[in-house]
């Protein structure tokens, strides 16, 4: 399963569920623009930007590093591991 947290007005957020839409992959969103959903992102992973994204119980990190994976061929081998 792939999670994404992303706020409403994110660019990179947006990128990052266009790429996954282009690759007609499901994808779990989670809006963390209140406080306290915020909170428990931060505690999660340490970092207090968005998006954030995961495949399963990993972190992938942000958008930038979803379309490396992406670029390298990478992201496909991952999601079918």
């Amino acid at each position: 399963m792939i999670t994404v947290y992303t706020t409403r007005f994110c660019p990179y957020c947006r990128s990052a569920k266009e790429l996954l839409r282009s690759k007609k992959l499901d994808f779990k969103e989670i809006d963390v623009s209140d406080d306290d959903a915020f909170d428990a992102l931060v505690k999660r992973t340490g970092f207090k930007t968005v998006p954030q994204i995961f495949i399963g119980d990993q972190m992938i990190g942000g958008f930038n590093e979803l379309a490396a994976l992406d670029r390298e061929g990478k992201l496909d081998a991952l999601l079918a591991g």
